[in-house]
């Protein structure tokens, strides 16, 4: 038998909703309650039922992971079940997910978990990553420490201290707005590869705008890659594995950059 806790929910309730920054009155009128019934709840004299907690989470935009912890904290069986990608009921999605990273080439694109760990790619991700240490491309892969390690692509960018701005400022983001202790792990780790990075950005920095100038080689009279990249999740799943899931793909900033990763993923 599963039992909750008012106290646990209560403070799980209040610090998701400190956390997204929004009002007792705010939740109430996003959940269809009142304001009354969330203060009863955060201070403990009220449990909510399951119907309440799911309405509660989604609007405070709590990841279906940690949906069902607060489940658990209410007394309520989690709702939201947790498959393997490899599981012959996720066929259709893989499939799909094969599609869009072949449909995408010559250019480079890649599928992440919510650590950053690479669970697909295309031929285009693997040309742009031929030069990386092999010991950086063992499963579990991390494409940022990929982007950012010294014996990873971090030699070839050309502008490295935006982009490990870029890297780390949106992982560190990710981990304030969903606590992630793995994640945050990582950012350390990053910082420390990168101790030289400016502390704060350039005066010129665009923030999501900035794109990644590759070198293609390791001499000083090397083409250069310009990319710009954009990042897709499922916005309907409710499948833990799906859900945490992350399509990034990188784009060519000019027609320079687009022949060649053409040239590069032919060859």
């Amino acid at each position: 038998m599963i039992t909750g806790s008012k106290d646990g929910f209560a403070d799980a309730l209040r610090a998701w909703r400190t956390r997204r920054r929004v009002s007792q009155l705010e939740l109430a009128a996003r959940a269809g309650t009142t304001q009354r019934h969330v203060s009863f709840i955060e201070s403990g004299r009220s449990l909510p039922g399951r119907s309440m907690v799911i309405r509660l989470a989604e609007s405070l935009e709590v990841p279906v992971r940690e949906r069902n912890v607060l489940l658990l904290a209410a007394g309520f069986a989690p709702a939201y079940p947790q498959t393997r990608l490899d599981d012959p009921g996720l066929g259709p999605v893989r499939t799909a997910l094969e599609r869009i990273l072949a449909g995408h080439l010559p250019y480079p694109a890649v599928v992440v978990d919510r650590c950053g760990d690479l669970v697909m790619a295309n031929a285009g991700f693997h040309a742009l990553t031929d030069t990386v240490a092999p010991p950086l491309l063992v499963p579990p892969v991390s494409v940022p420490r990929v982007l950012l390690h010294p014996h990873g692509l971090a030699p070839r960018i050309v502008n490295l201290d935006e982009w490990a701005w870029h890297i780390i400022d949106r992982l560190h983001t990710e981990t304030v707005r969903n606590p992630n202790d793995r994640l945050q792990r990582l950012v350390a780790e990053l910082t420390e590869l990168v101790p030289d990075r400016p502390r704060q950005p350039a005066p010129d920095y665009l923030g999501f705008a900035v794109p990644l100038r590759l070198r293609t080689g390791d001499g000083d009279n090397d083409g250069e890659l310009r990319l710009i990249t954009t990042l897709t999740h499922f916005g309907t799943a409710v499948d833990v594995t799906i859900a945490e899931l992350r399509l990034e793909a990188f784009l060519p900033a000019d027609e320079a950059t687009a022949a060649t990763l053409t040239e590069l993923v032919i060859r």
